[in-house]
Parts: C-alpha cells; sequence; structure tokens
C-alpha cells in the first residue's frame, strides 16, 4: 500500500513539474503535442491533485496498519516473555521446594528413606517394584 501510494506521489509530482517547467502551453508527452484549453488544464490540474491525495492518504493508511501490526507483535512478544519469566520462576520455586525436601536436616519423615541406587531410574511407583522387576 505504501509503495502504491509512493509511485502515485511521484506521477503527480512529474505532472506538475512538465506543467511548472513548460514556457507556454504547448505540452510535449511521450512523442504526442498537446495544447489544452483552459477547462481542460483545470481537469488535467484537478485530476493530478486528486492522484496527489490519494497517494499521500495510501502512504499514511499504510503506515498506520504498519504501526499497528508492530503494536500487537510486540504485545505479543511481551506477554511471551512474561509467561516465560513466569514459568522460570515457578521452576526456581520448586527447585527449591525439592532441594529443602531433600534435605536430611528438614525431613520430617518418621519412616527412615531408602537408599538410592545408582541404577534406580524409576518415574513413577516404588523402589521396591522396580527390583521385583529386574530379579524376575
Amino acid at each position: 500500500m505504501i509503495v502504491l501510494g509512493l509511485i502515485l506521489v511521484l506521477l503527480a509530482a512529474a505532472a506538475i513539474y512538465v506543467i511548472a517547467m513548460e514556457p507556454d502551453t504547448t505540452y510535449t508527452v511521450f512523442g504526442y503535442v498537446f495544447q489544452p484549453s483552459h477547462l481542460e488544464m483545470f481537469l488535467t490540474g484537478a485530476v493530478t491533485a486528486g492522484v496527489l491525495l490519494l497517494g499521500i492518504s495510501m502512504i499514511a493508511s499504510g503506515s498506520r496498519r504498519s504501526a499497528v501490526r508492530r503494536r500487537k507483535l510486540r504485545e505479543a512478544r511481551a506477554q511471551a516473555n512474561d509467561r516465560v519469566a513466569k514459568l522460570e520462576d515457578e521452576k526456581r520455586q520448586l527447585e527449591r521446594k525439592l532441594h529443602e525436601d531433600d534435605s536430611p536436616a528438614t525431613t520430617t519423615d518418621t519412616v527412615p528413606r531408602q537408599a538410592r541406587h545408582a541404577d534406580d531410574h524409576l518415574v513413577a511407583g516404588s523402589p521396591t517394584d522396580e527390583r521385583s522387576r529386574h530379579n524376575a
């Protein structure tokens, strides 16, 4: 949209330049000679002004649309960063809680914990269930 607006503005500017640089009312464009009347000159000027205003409005509209898109993208990135930060904080809190639970000074278990083995990679269940599978 912005590019099309720029093209229209440039076309209108070129038309204004051609009209302003000719000393008389005879104009040569692409090998054709024109000698417009007063009414034709007025209508040509009105069309040129319309094209210029249309080009300027297209540039403004495209710029506004791009700004809104950038603002929404910036807000989405900020929200995603906030979510990631909250998840990282929650992870740190859970890790601290896990380390506090594992430390022997703070445990309040009445049953002594079983020794952990190097080959103990159990995700769910108890370590005794895992040993019985290996022994069977």
